[in-house]
């Protein structure tokens, strides 16, 4: 891995991280699937708070910032058993503790606050509604600020940057492609309601299937040869491939990046807040992380 001077307030690119998801399968083969941008799980199973049934609080009641996220999924967020100095609880699910980029930065943020981070899991698709409904007071799950996001609420400066790849079956046809246009006429499948999804349309000639609610679904479908090719995030390789040894990481001239989006991970905050914002931003600004402190939690995910 290219080695980067540590730098206070800049968010860090999956570019990065490219040699680090080439490690051995020992070092960061632990990696677990993962979510839209996807759960290693169905996050509305596995004790997922429903987005409707609780009441709405104020930001920071009770001296808690209950943070949105899925918990299931790396290296974003993760669901354990153990209470380390690198968890934080989560809320409704006794002996479950939540790890990850997500929980690192949820930490800093609470601490701005002089508040104790709580993770609060969600499906995907709740997290949203659950923020704009006061059941949350902000989302740190890995989400890109979209447009049509950017509508309902508002987001940080970004705390990390990256991009997208594809996966294949290693004996299928498209696995010695060099570019998307030898992937023409292949059924290409995304995650719902999110970039894992909609980079497909960056791709011409395929057919570009109904997306799925989960990565753990899309990895289902190539594996059972039930579409072609399907997204995923690229500094996730290594688990991903530790974990369905069948599949292969399409690469176009060395790198397994492929879509030339940059996809940055930002703070979901209600609008209206805009002191909180900037407080936020302030905290993302000072957190300090550089690459060494990334690599760290990519390695110790579960296996």
């Amino acid at each position: 891995m290219k080695n980067t001077p540590s730098t206070q307030g800049r968010a860090y690119s999956r570019r990065d991280f490219l040699k680090l998801s080439g490690l051995t399968a020992l070092s960061i083969g632990g990696m677990t699937v993962l979510t839209a941008c996807g759960p290693s799980t169905e996050t509305k199973d596995s004790g997922a708070t429903d987005a409707k049934s609780d009441t709405a609080s104020s930001f920071g009641e009770g001296g808690k910032l209950r943070v949105g996220m899925e918990v299931a999924y790396p290296p974003y967020n993760w669901q354990s058993s153990e209470a380390t100095d690198d968890t934080i609880p989560v809320e409704g699910l006794d002996g479950a503790y939540a790890d990850g980029i997500d929980i690192f930065v949820a930490k800093k943020v609470a601490a701005a606050f002089g508040l104790e981070a709580v993770a609060v899991k969600l499906a995907w698709s709740g997290l949203i509604e659950a923020l704009n409904a006061g059941q949350i007071d902000c989302i740190i799950a890995g989400m890109t600020p979209t447009d049509e996001r950017k509508q309902s609420i508002d987001f940080s400066d970004p705390y990390f940057i990256g991009h997208y790849g594809l996966l294949v079956k290693k004996d299928s046809p498209y696995a010695s492609a060099t570019s998307f246009a030898d992937f023409a006429g292949a059924s290409v499948l995304g995650q719902k309601d999110t970039l894992l999804d909609t980079v497909i349309d960056e791709i011409d000639g395929v057919n570009h299937m109904t997306p799925v609610d989960s990565v753990p679904a899309q990895l289902s479908h190539v594996n059972q040869g039930a579409c072609d090719a399907i997204t995923y995030n690229v500094e996730n390789r290594g688990g991903l491939l530790a974990a369905n040894p069948d599949l292969v990481a399409i690469q176009f001239d060395g790198s397994y990046q492929l879509f030339p989006d940059e996809v940055s991970c930002n703070v979901g905050l209600k609008k209206g807040q805009d002191d909180v914002l900037k407080k936020i931003n302030d905290a993302i600004a000072a957190m300090g992380a550089d690459d060494s402190t990334w690599e760290t939690i990519i390695a110790r995910q579960p296996a």
